[in-house]
């Protein structure tokens, strides 16, 4: 193999590994872990597996594509801040026609794909959440903290879609996890946007409650969306959609995540707010598997 073959191995190994960054892979696969999870809670019996890939397939690249649609709106933002200035587009791996050309693909494939292996009510709920997140969030996000609530709500319908795409209904049980994935962003947000508060000023984002301070105010905030997560918890037991151990391990866990809310409005220090989004990162996949083994 001579350098000019060589080179354009290198080239498009590249190439290729900046468009698998551009689908934010461990955000994706968190978005189809929670469609995965809404699908195993709704479905009645033993469930179609295969049905699950297709659903968690479509779901990373509509996730992916959204993730996409972000980077290219926010390319000039993402330059200025360190935690974003080394992404494709930024460092111009991948320029932003390629981007958008890359992001209409990979939103039609997936809404293909949950479409016609699903159903088409959750392919709908799909496409709406990829709007709301690219078009209204994302701008949303150097205007004002009302950019959290709406960001939100395309963060909490994965599971719903999960929901919808294996039973074809929504239901209030689609509902409830909804909500707790809804009210859990909300400490989850803020405590990444109080870590990420330096770097996210010089974008413009303006993200934390209230007056956009570091301070108590901000941290109570935390604490009470967070305390919202206990009786959210035990919904799902008391409606009968799983049992009594699933809402003890989501009352434990609830508690463990609301006392480090405390040390936060304690000292008001970027250590304790690093706790709470680690927290929250542990929080919602436990208490959701947990649902799920309580529903075998």
């Amino acid at each position: 193999m001579n350098n000019i073959e060589i080179g354009n191995v290198g080239y498009l190994t590249n190439k290729l590994i900046s468009y698998y960054e551009l689908l934010k892979p461990r955000l994706s696969f968190l978005v189809s872990f929670s469609a995965a999870f809404g699908f195993l809670l709704g479905a009645e019996g033993t469930p179609d597996l295969f049905l699950l890939m297709m659903l968690g397939l479509g779901s990373f690249l509509i996730s992916g594509a959204a993730v996409t649609i972000n980077q290219i709106i926010e390319r000039n933002l993402d330059a200025l801040m360190k935690r974003t200035s080394g992404r494709p587009i930024p460092t111009s791996k991948i320029n932003h026609i390629e981007a958008s050309i890359y992001s209409f693909l990979l939103f039609i494939i997936g809404i293909i794909i949950v479409a016609y292996y699903t159903n088409f009510y959750a392919a709908v709920l799909a496409i709406f959440s990829l709007m709301i997140y690219a078009f209204a969030y994302t701008p949303l996000k150097r205007i004002g903290p009302i950019a959290v609530f709406v960001g939100a709500i395309p963060g909490a319908l994965p599971p719903l879609i999960g929901w919808v795409a294996a039973t074809g209904v929504l239901t209030y049980e689609a509902w409830i996890i909804f909500g707790i994935q809804f009210i859990w962003q909300f400490p989850h947000f803020w405590a990444i946007a109080w870590v990420s508060d330096d770097d996210y000023k010089k974008a413009g984002f303006k993200l934390l409650p209230g007056d956009g301070k570091k301070d108590l105010n901000t941290a109570i905030n935390i604490m009470i969306y967070t305390l919202f997560l206990l009786p959210l918890g035990l919904l799902p037991t008391y409606f009968g959609l799983t049992g009594l151990n699933s809402g003890i391990i989501a009352t434990c866990f609830g508690v463990l995540f609301l006392a480090q809310t405390f040390q936060l409005m304690k000292d008001n220090s970027h250590k304790s707010a690093l706790r709470i989004m680690f927290g929250s990162f542990i929080y919602l996949p436990i208490v959701q598997i947990s649902y799920l083994f309580d529903k075998l």
